[in-house]
């Protein structure tokens, strides 16, 4: 059981029988009366967001929620399949559910899916993952007009800005957290 003192920005708590996790959160203690905690809650299953104030001394629980890694299999009609590579069990999720990563998500990615009871609700990539550049254009020397970075559209159909010396072909290294090129790859 958790009380208000607990929250913070990041926490996954359950409320009204759903998994939400704290995206904004102040302490206000006015002169007279209790202290009041604002929070900004965001629903893990559905993406719906709302502010909620609760009073000093409101008890709720702490989100049952598990992480599995599993890897992702193949896309099935409009769902994503996820084995677990322990068990071999397969769960399908939404597209709403891996919109936040369906741009990196290519076959064989190891991920960490997250489960609510038996129900995945999310999944999280390896902070780096590699791709292949299938189309950019090539650099034009002394082109510096463009800056020192140009778009390039990976294997998953994703574009990222790369700096000009990446070509297509080329297998690069991408940080999931941010979208953004890292370095080479060399094979």
């Amino acid at each position: 059981m958790l009380e208000c003192g607990d929250l913070r920005k990041g926490l996954k708590i359950e409320y009204e029988g759903d998994p939400y996790v704290v995206t904004q959160f102040e302490f206000v203690k006015p002169g007279k009366g209790q202290a009041l905690y604002k929070c900004r809650l965001k629903n893990m299953v559905n993406g719906s967001q709302f502010d909620r104030t609760f009073r000093s001394g409101e008890k709720f629980n702490k989100a049952d929620l598990e992480e599995r890694t599993m890897e992702f299999s193949y896309m099935d009609g409009e769902n994503y399949c996820f084995m677990n590579t322990s068990t071999y069990e397969q769960e399908f999720l939404t597209p709403d559910q891996v919109a936040d990563v369906v741009g990196f998500l290519k076959e064989n990615t190891v991920c960490s899916v997250l489960f609510w009871g038996t129900r995945a609700i999310g999944v999280t990539l390896p902070n780096f993952i590699d791709l292949v550049v299938t189309k950019s254009d090539p650099w034009v020397k002394g082109d510096t007009a463009s800056g020192n970075s140009k778009p390039a559209v990976l294997e998953t159909g994703i574009t990222v800005q790369v700096p000009s010396f990446v070509e297509e072909g080329e297998k690069i290294r991408i940080d999931t957290r941010t979208g953004e090129y890292v370095e080479r790859v060399k094979d």
